[in-house]
């Protein structure tokens, strides 16, 4: 629900400076955590993303469009 989507936020954030937060979980995400997400610039894998992520066959920024691509090394 929203208030774990809080609780990552802050923390991925505020105590590890993250940049991109993920939240993934293998059941569904409530109807609420959506725009919750999107207001605060997290991303969200459901079951389905995750079960198409863990077969190898394409990688997570290509599932999650906003997800940037990894760095190329200088």
């Amino acid at each position: 629900g929203t208030p774990d989507l809080q609780r990552v936020n802050g923390t991925a954030r505020q105590l590890y400076g993250a940049d991109v937060v993920l939240v993934v979980t293998n059941g569904r995400f409530s109807t609420h955590c959506a725009p919750l997400a999107a207001q605060l610039h997290m991303h969200l894998a459901d079951r389905r993303v995750l079960a198409t992520w863990a077969s190898g066959g394409r990688p997570l920024w290509e599932l999650l469009p906003k997800v940037p691509p990894p760095r190329r090394g200088r």
